[in-house]
């Protein structure tokens, strides 16, 4: 059941990867297994804004891995045009504002470290012209634009098509993302950027010492762009004991980059990885592992959307006021949506 203030805050939560399930089954399903099994639990959930990334597993790469991302950005497009009654895909802030008017979800596509594009940096016209409209360059490990966070001992900075691919994206209106970029990497990105930033899932360092988090100079370095980081919600990087995550555990991330960064540099960034792997891992086989960690954890109730209400409620409890409430829950990525996304520099 929402609360209240759930209820008619905007609701944005800028990772989920719902698109690989969807991908998972025959084309002519796309907008049917959308319907059925993600449009509820969004619903549920009380979420009005998805961020839907495309991101490529490792059997697609590195030959198969730009068809395969026109393939999911097809997916987003039939799914969204099959379900137009429910949803809109989302070009510019006014698309998000016109969408959420008419009761609909609104959804807007991203790039997980854009192995399709590998040192061609003029797709990434091409990829804006089929709505990409937020896009990272690395996953955890290295890409011919950046290494990932996993490499973050090589101490290595975005390499010159990396720099050129910054350049372009914030020419064009595509948000730079920063979550799974190296250490020295997201230092670099700082240097050259021109726009707003933002982590679309990643949380707090300072809390938990894993590298997928962002340390306090880093979260001030995205808040000094004007930019958002998105906590995220996977277990592994919100505690050591993740068996014993909760609530309250999220909202202790949440409370410190707010406190770090300030109440209008943070947002929600879900990452629901147990359904994604779940759906994706054939009943014969071992369940797919990322980076050693335990992704059968999750916060109680939190496995997926339906869940969303619960981090409303745990800010209530932690004594948010209500304005800023609205502001982590989606306020501060709308903000950020409309004053940047699709619009050229």
């Amino acid at each position: 059941m929402f609360t209240d203030l759930h209820r008619r805050a905007v609701v944005a939560d800028t990772h989920n990867d719902l698109l690989m399930a969807v991908t998972a089954r025959p084309p002519k399903r796309w907008a049917s297994f959308f319907r059925e099994q993600w449009l509820p639990q969004l619903r549920d959930g009380g979420v009005d804004l998805q961020v839907l990334p495309v991101f490529i597993d490792d059997q697609y790469r590195p030959e198969g891995a730009l068809r395969e991302t026109l393939r999911m950005i097809e997916a987003a497009h039939i799914l969204a045009e099959g379900n137009a009654d429910e949803v809109k895909l989302c070009m510019d802030g006014a698309d998000i504002d016109e969408a959420l008017a008419d009761g609909k979800i609104a959804l807007v596509l991203a790039l997980e470290s854009a192995p399709g594009l590998d040192a061609n940096i003029e797709l990434i016209s091409t990829l804006f012209r089929l709505g990409v409209r937020v896009a990272s360059i690395a996953h955890f490990g290295r890409t011919p634009l950046a290494d990932g966070s996993c490499e973050d001992a090589t101490g290595s900075r975005l390499t010159t098509h990396g720099v050129e691919a910054l350049k372009e994206m914030q020419r064009l209106g595509i948000i730079f993302d920063i979550s799974h970029l190296g250490a020295s990497g997201v230092e670099h990105v700082f240097e050259l950027s021109t726009r707003p930033l933002l982590a679309t899932h990643s949380s707090a360092r300072a809390l938990l010492d894993h590298h997928r988090n962002l340390t306090d100079e880093q979260l001030r370095g995205v808040a000094a762009t004007g930019g958002v980081v998105c906590v995220n919600f996977v277990a592994a990087f919100l505690t050591e004991k993740p068996k014993d995550v909760t609530v309250d555990h999220l909202v202790d991330h949440i409370e410190h980059i707010a406190n770090v960064a300030g109440i209008d540099h943070v947002g929600l960034g879900s990452d629901f990885v147990k359904e994604i792997l779940e759906e994706l891992t054939p009943p014969c086989c071992e369940p797919i592992g990322l980076d050693n960690l335990d992704t059968d954890a999750c916060i109680a109730g939190l496995e997926g959307p339906r869940g969303m209400p619960l981090v409303t409620e745990g800010l209530i409890k932690r004594g948010f006021a209500e304005d800023d409430i609205v502001k982590i829950v989606g306020g501060n990525v709308r903000r950020l949506f409309r004053q940047e996304l699709g619009r050229s520099a």
